[in-house]
């Protein structure tokens, strides 16, 4: 038996959400009956031990696939045993190594999607709509149908 599977079910653990039998693969569901025979589609099993079984099985495949595992493989297995997301992981040193093109287009990419921008963005477009409708009485620089503003949005689109 899996030593972490009595580890996560002690009387700290009972509030954890459980899996039925019913819903796991097929192909995991023989991978925890090897482990654990009297396991079967009318049991239940918790989250946190069934993605410890999820990691085991995961890279028991890989291994008989590929051999022994990268650095990057073990990663993405913790990842899934965490059930977190690689980018929560990045590193300093990784950010410190992107070029400088690479940290502006970080930068215009977090502002372009930002809500500060979508709003503010908005703003100008309803004051160039007034501006060249009310004010300038569709005389303005860029009269109806506002073939400038759809120049400039087409660009921003490009860019973003």
């Amino acid at each position: 038996m899996n030593p972490n599977y009595n580890k996560l079910r002690s009387k700290e653990h009972f509030h954890i959400q459980k899996v039925s039998g019913k819903t796991i693969r097929k192909s995991l569901l023989q991978f925890i009956q090897k482990d654990k025979p009297d396991f079967s589609e009318d049991n239940e099993i918790p989250l946190n031990v069934l993605n410890l079984y999820r990691e085991k099985y995961i890279s028991e495949y890989l291994t008989s696939q590929i051999g022994e595992l990268t650095a990057l493989e073990k990663n993405v297995l913790s990842t899934i045993n965490e059930e977190s997301l690689l980018s929560d992981n990045l590193d300093e040193t990784n950010i410190q190594d992107l070029t400088f093109g690479q940290r502006v287009a970080d930068k215009v990419a977090s502002f372009g999607g930002s809500w500060k921008f979508i709003i503010s963005f908005g703003v100008f477009i309803v004051i160039w709509i007034c501006l060249n409708a009310f004010v300038y009485f569709n005389k303005g620089f860029d009269p109806y149908p506002f073939i400038l503003l759809n120049l400039i949005l087409s660009c921003l689109a490009a860019l973003q």
